[in-house]
């Protein structure tokens, strides 16, 4: 079992005395795997000291330099690919082959698209007589969730180096190992000491670095509920925010779309990750006329997705994370079952492994607006279909939770289905299957968060904007 025992600050792993202990257990085996050592306050003033004492010489470097450093760090994490891929599959759950591509080489290729961003994202501007300047907005406090580890740690901390900020990371208990392969990326890259802090830990660890007077931003992202303390907290505090939270997107399907390249889309976007995915497609909203189509085509589409062992070539849908993320999700198909909704699928032919945090895929139909399962986030795999009869109801149906954080819309031609686009309160919205863009702007509306990360967008999160006046005869 590895032993998570050490925390990177001010340029070392240092070990101390552990205020409490994560065991991180294999999620198709339920194996014990890891044991995360909690840092505590102490662990976070060393932290945040080393932080705040690399912040000027850091912020002081030529954005072409930090950029450099953030491309070595992507050039060191990829030759640790294979062994965070393994890490990745073992303590989320998601297929090997998907790990390797989304959880790993995805996330390594935004380190380097960040560093090309940079130049232009935090370059000057001139404003009559004004010259605008970028200036880092301080000492960071980056907190990331277990689903896409990496993916989650990069949207923050390639942005935060690259506007001028020092960052004291601290990443999910449940999934350390990629962390810990980022700490020996970074010092075998020569990043300066001190700009890049790791403290593991649980939630009190958390609060303990949100509640430092010396962090100047927090930046999280995690379940609503959390984001709303952490709000607070900085609030109380007038500390800058950036949140990315839950989402309960909708894919909405217009008259005229192909119903078979729908149904396979909300599918495969609701069971990546085993539905562990923020973004994820987790409402399907057809024509009430076409619902007995989309609903056979649902069950054919979900019946070919195999659950099993995430090492399996063959696997699309591997375990969840854990026990208690498990019973919450099989919690809500209970209550969908008891509720009475269409039952479409809940369960395919091959019946998952009994060992292991495994919930097999589950669609129901015909889900009232107001019903929970319409409205909460499950965060497994389960789809919920809803029928329109207008295209106005459509768009309600979609806005209709508090959460804005995705979506998709499809139509007989792009014009059509990006006219509906427009009117749907979410941060990012596909367009008849359109590609996913890394450099665009990803974050959401409502209780889905406040920010953006990706690209320069992301950047602008962690700068302060600084009007410099000079005189009118200079600025002539």
């Amino acid at each position: 079992m590895i032993n998570h025992d050490r925390h990177l600050i001010d340029g070392e792993w240092r070990a101390t005395p552990a205020v409490a202990h994560t065991i991180v257990r294999d999620s198709a085996t339920e194996e014990a795997v890891a044991k995360v050592s909690h840092g505590g306050p102490a662990d976070i003033a060393a932290a945040v000291k080393a932080a705040r004492s690399a912040f000027v010489p850091w912020s002081s470097t030529p954005v072409a330099e930090r950029a450099a450093f953030i491309r070595a760090i992507a050039d060191q994490l990829e030759q640790r690919t294979e062994e965070m891929t393994s890490s990745v599959t073992a303590e989320v759950g998601m297929p090997l082959k998907l790990s390797r591509r989304i959880q790993i080489q995805a996330p390594i290729a935004a380190w380097r698209t960040t560093a090309d961003a940079a130049g232009d994202a935090l370059a000057d501007a001139r404003l009559g007589n004004s010259i605008v300047t970028k200036a880092a907005v301080g000492v960071v406090a980056a907190i990331t969730p277990w689903n896409y580890p990496l993916h989650q740690i990069t949207g923050k901390l390639a942005a935060a180096l690259a506007a001028g900020c020092c960052v004291v990371l601290k990443p999910s208990e449940l999934a350390p190992s990629v962390a810990q392969a980022l700490g020996e990326a970074i010092i075998a890259s020569g990043l300066p000491k001190g700009v890049v802090n790791i403290v593991f830990g649980d939630g009190a660890t958390g609060e303990a670095l949100v509640a430092h007077p010396d962090v100047d931003m927090v930046s999280f992202t995690g379940s609503t509920a959390v984001g709303r303390r952490i709000a607070s907290a900085a609030g109380q505090a007038l500390k800058r925010v950036a949140l990315e939270l839950g989402g309960k997107s909708a894919s909405i399907a217009l008259r005229g779309a192909d119903p078979a390249i729908v149904a396979r889309h909300a599918v495969s976007s609701c069971l990546l990750n085993s539905g562990q995915t923020c973004s994820a497609i987790t409402r399907l909203v057809v024509p009430q006329e076409e619902y007995d189509v989309y609903r056979g085509l649902l069950k054919t589409a979900v019946e070919k997705m195999r659950v099993g062992d995430p090492r399996d070539s063959d696997t699309r849908v591997g375990p969840l994370v854990s026990a208690e993320q498990k019973k919450r999700v099989e919690a809500f198909i209970s209550e969908a079952l008891e509720q009475k909704f269409d039952v479409i699928s809940v369960g395919g032919d091959d019946a998952a492994p009994t060992k292991g945090f495994y919930v097999e895929p589950a669609i129901f139909g015909r889900v009232p607006i107001a019903s929970r399962l319409a409205q909460e986030e499950v965060f497994g795999p389960v789809l919920t279909v809803q029928t329109y009869s207008t295209d106005e109801e459509a768009v309600e149906i979609a806005n209709g939770t508090p959460y804005g954080l995705a979506g998709a819309v499809w139509g007989a031609s792009a014009e059509q289905a990006q006219s509906v686009a427009q009117r749907m309160r979410a941060g990012q919205i596909d367009v008849n299957g359109a590609p996913y863009n890394a450099a665009a702007p990803f974050g959401g509306f409502g209780s889905s968060g406040i920010g953006r990360e990706g690209g320069g967008y992301g950047i602008e999160e962690f700068i302060e904007l600084r009007s410099i006046q000079i005189p009118a005869a200079a600025a002539s």
